[in-house]
């Protein structure tokens, strides 16, 4: 029976997220919900890098 991943996304679908989220906060005036926006941008980078690592291979990387 395959498993199945309940809401993992690809690591290139959450970094473009994660672009676009700070792009578009950067655009927002100074408050408190460019301060959100920013977090979230944050969290979403975080995830990123987190799954790239989780799903990392193991092992020496190749010699150039």
């Amino acid at each position: 029976m395959p498993r199945q991943n309940k809401g993992l996304r690809p690591k290139l679908d959450l970094e473009a997220e994660a672009l676009a989220a700070l792009e578009e906060a950067r655009t927002m005036p100074p408050g408190p919900e460019r301060n959100e926006a920013m977090k979230q941008a944050g969290i979403l980078r975080n995830a990123a890098d987190l799954q790239g690592l989780f799903f990392a291979k193991r092992g020496r990387p190749a010699k150039p």
